[in-house]
């Protein structure tokens, strides 16, 4: 999964969110976070999911999408 918060408290905020509802809903903790202080890219191991949450200019410098645009992309339903 890869997404953008407008500002580090939001990368942050949304990387703490991730980890709450996959902790409810299905059990999952992180194997490992990394750049949760920096909050500039996180990126958040749970195993047969990587979640990278970056800032909008972490996002645009590293591309990801360009490494990954032969994946297949799923829309997440808000709520």
């Amino acid at each position: 999964m890869i997404c953008t918060g407008a500002n580090a408290r939001q990368v942050q905020a949304i990387s703490d969110e991730v980890n709450l509802q996959l902790k409810r809903q299905v059990g999952e903790l992180p194997i490992s976070v990394e750049g949760y202080n920096q909050a500039d890219w996180i990126l958040a191991d749970y195993g047969d999911l990587l979640v990278h949450i970056f800032s909008p200019t972490a996002h645009e410098y590293y591309g990801l999408e360009r490494l990954w645009r032969s994946a297949k992309t799923v829309q997440v339903p808000a709520g």
